[in-house]
């Protein structure tokens, strides 16, 4: 079905161009989970949350988006509640009982602390338990998942929701409950990175904010290559098959990826509320000297929650 909100959001992220004979091409191919990065970030103890209650636009939009989601007595679930600030935006906005699903216990026990102290705890049950297999006692009308990272690596956003998705179905039947996020929209980016630091060169993957990325030269306009709402059947496997167009001669050597999270759409207004993420620079091992007028082909596949160092080391020049 289609969303105006949801396509304007993508013409924001890609430019069409007229098909031309591909010249370079970059290729990364399939990347191999690494053991030692399989779990990093994903079960995050509670000494590293700072970094994400104070991260504004993240914080705030989850805040709007919550707020315009959740109606009075509305039941909610929170799929890693980590320290439960988004179950208590969802207690605050009206919900008459929110389930806060967190694995790790010394992060649930906090959890608990902090909903008292927020005078919440009366609506608000922490479970402490694995999100990827958790289903709630009775229908939900809302449900908030935030295990997101750029371009959907290293966390298990779609594999959660999938699961959680097929195991509501199975129990409840339909129709699902509404998803925070919503949607995603996913776009990669040819360009040339700055990599020496005090006279020592060091070309490491890299997160940037899209509006301070000084290190950062444009070399084409981002390629969107992934486009998915959460209530919608999707595939968690990213095959992308691209070409972009330079826009100057230079030298390409890094990828970005871009990942726009559309936290809640809202028909009535013409708008969705939304979180930019960082975006993610992956150097290639091999850059690739370009002219302008070049049509640069990129094509990659892995998996939402592969291994970012994984990813990284797998990108080559085909």
């Amino acid at each position: 079905m289609a969303n105006p909100a949801l396509d304007e959001k993508r013409a924001h992220v890609t430019e069409i161009h007229e098909p031309a004979p591909a010249r370079p091409s970059l290729r990364v191919v399939p990347a191999d989970r690494t053991e030692d990065d399989a779990t990093l970030g994903q079960f995050i103890p509670i000494h590293y949350h700072y970094q994400m209650l104070d991260q504004e636009p993240r914080i705030a939009g989850f805040e709007q988006a919550i707020e315009a989601t959740v109606r009075p007595g509305s039941k909610v679930v929170e799929l890693g509640g980590g320290t439960g600030v988004l179950s208590f935006f969802a207690a605050r906005a009206g919900a008459a009982k929110v389930w806060c699903v967190e694995r790790i216990p010394h992060v649930a026990d906090a959890a608990r602390r902090f909903l008292e102290t927020n005078g919440v705890s009366d609506r608000v049950e922490v479970v402490n338990a694995d999100a990827s297999s958790f289903l709630p006692p009775e229908p939900v009308d809302v449900v908030v998942c935030e295990m997101l990272h750029t371009a959907m690596v290293r966390e298990k956003q779609l594999e959660v929701i999938a699961a959680f998705k097929a195991r509501y179905r199975a129990r409840f039947g339909g129709p699902l409950p509404r998803f925070v996020p919503e949607a995603a929209v996913m776009a990669v980016q040819p360009v040339t990175t700055a990599y020496d630091f005090h006279g020592y060169r060091a070309a490491v993957p890299m997160f940037v904010d899209a509006n301070n990325a000084h290190r950062i030269a444009r070399m084409a306009a981002p390629a969107l290559y992934a486009m998915f709402e959460y209530a919608a059947d999707y595939d968690g496997t990213f095959d992308v098959d691209a070409v972009t167009v330079m826009e100057k001669e230079g030298v390409v050597n890094s990828l970005r990826f871009v990942t726009k999270n559309l936290l809640a759409i809202l028909p009535d207004e013409g708008r969705s509320i939304d979180w930019d993420m960082q975006d993610l620079v992956i150097p290639l091992a091999s850059p690739l000297a370009v002219r302008e007028g070049d049509v640069v082909r990129l094509r990659f596949r892995y998996a939402a929650g592969d291994s970012l160092l994984a990813l990284a080391s797998a990108i080559e020049r085909e």
